[in-house]
């Protein structure tokens, strides 16, 4: 039942005061009570009086569209706000990356699913700080499911996607970015459409942002067809990868080459040299708080490669790395269908079988832990006896009947 108190003076009038009739005049008199909810009506004569109604969310909602999206703090800076989603290979290093570009001196975990943390960074002195989202897919590609939470409507104009592949294991590099690639770009279409439909202004201005990367004179720019958000492509392990021969890092690095200027990101490899993290830190940096873009290049196969975005040319790239004659053999309807083709050739994928993640993160030998694992499989048989002992159960009973 709503509550309400009156004011003392207005419960009974006094003889020498005129009445005004409740009918005619609005009783003013009403006041809440605190915590309680408001009485339409006056208890004493029975007035009605117009109350307040909207709730506390309400009215949190009415501040926050007054403040904007990014809020304001102090003399009316605006905070910016960024959402870095990581996604790639299994151990690939995602996770040392991260922590890297936050300065946490701790030893990587594996990644449990989708994982996410925060950083912070002060424009300059006395100013409200950036703030940062960094999300994780782990699970390679058993968990594509994941890639929508992250990813919405809400969050797609500060969105940017970091793809970090293995170089050692060559074989499962092309299934692994195909597959991510292809499930973030779906979902991501999907919510730009769904954006669309109520700011139409802001989709144009993503995709201006995006063509923005490439020069107006650039030779391939009615060629390539950028990703629909900013895009890094990380090549992990290259102390591993620099062994490899010369004809496998030839193919290995013109392949991401093509790859990454069709989408319009930026390609870089990486290790546990602190020189090449260094250079990673500062371009997710770029990413995270809008820091300035580096301009320095490198498209020799036998370094690191760190090219960003807009800056590699199909010219300078060549065609792939396949004698002329067996081009014409091979079956492919557009140019990345062609380079996967020459990159496979080279490269088989591993079997379905073999490349089959597992679904259930419970049995994946990386999480591992022998007390747990003994305890699971000490239940699961006596849930099995359990079932099978009701199962008798319930067939005596019918039998008896």
């Amino acid at each position: 039942m709503m509550l309400l108190s009156h004011a003392t003076a207005a419960a009974t009038p006094l003889p020498w005061q005129p009445r005004r009739p409740h009918s005619q005049t609005p009783c003013r008199t009403l006041r809440p009570l605190p915590g309680w909810a408001l009485l339409r009506a006056c208890g004493v004569c029975g007035s009605r009086a117009t109350m307040p109604s909207e709730t506390l969310w309400e009215i949190a909602k009415a501040e926050v569209e007054k403040k904007g999206i990014n809020g304001s703090e102090g003399d009316g800076v605006e905070i910016g706000e960024k959402s870095v989603f990581f996604i790639g290979s299994k151990n690939a290093g995602k996770t040392t990356i991260i922590l890297r570009c936050l300065d946490r001196d701790e030893p990587p975990k594996p990644t449990l699913a989708l994982e996410y943390t925060y950083g912070r960074r002060a424009k300059g002195h006395n100013t409200p700080k950036d703030i940062a989202h960094f999300w994780e897919l782990g699970g390679g590609t058993s968990l594509l499911d994941l890639i929508s939470i992250p990813i919405t409507s809400d969050t797609l104009r500060i969105f940017s996607l970091v793809l970090v592949l293995d170089l050692s294991k060559p074989n499962d590099l092309w299934p692994t970015m195909e597959n991510l690639l292809q499930a973030t770009k779906s979902h991501v279409d999907k919510v730009i459409m769904k954006l669309g439909k109520t700011n139409s202004k802001a989709v144009s201005e993503m995709r201006q942002k995006i063509w923005n990367n490439m020069q107006k004179d650039h030779p391939d720019r009615e060629i390539i067809d950028p990703f629909p958000v900013p895009l890094v492509i990380i090549g992990s392990k290259y102390d591993i990868f620099q062994d490899f021969e010369s004809e496998k890092r030839k193919v290995i690095c013109k392949t991401l080459r093509f790859v990454a200027h069709y989408y319009g990101a930026s390609l870089m490899f990486t290790s546990k040299s602190e020189a090449l993290l260094l250079k990673i830190r500062g371009v997710i940096n770029q990413l995270a708080f809008g820091i300035d873009k580096s301009k320095s290049i490198c498209v020799d196969q036998n370094k690191p490669l760190f090219i960003t975005a807009g800056l590699d040319s199909f010219s300078q790239i060549g065609s792939p790395p396949v004698p002329e004659n067996d081009i014409g053999k091979l079956d492919a309807h557009s140019p990345m269908e062609l380079w996967k083709k020459v990159y496979e050739k080279l490269f088989p994928p591993k079997s379905t079988n073999m490349l089959k993640d597992i679904k259930d993160p419970a049995r994946d030998p990386q999480y591992a832990e022998s007390e747990v694992d003994e305890m699971r499989i000490q239940k699961d048989q006596e849930l099995e006896q359990y079932k099978r002992n009701s199962s008798k159960s319930w067939k005596q009973i019918e039998l008896d009947s």
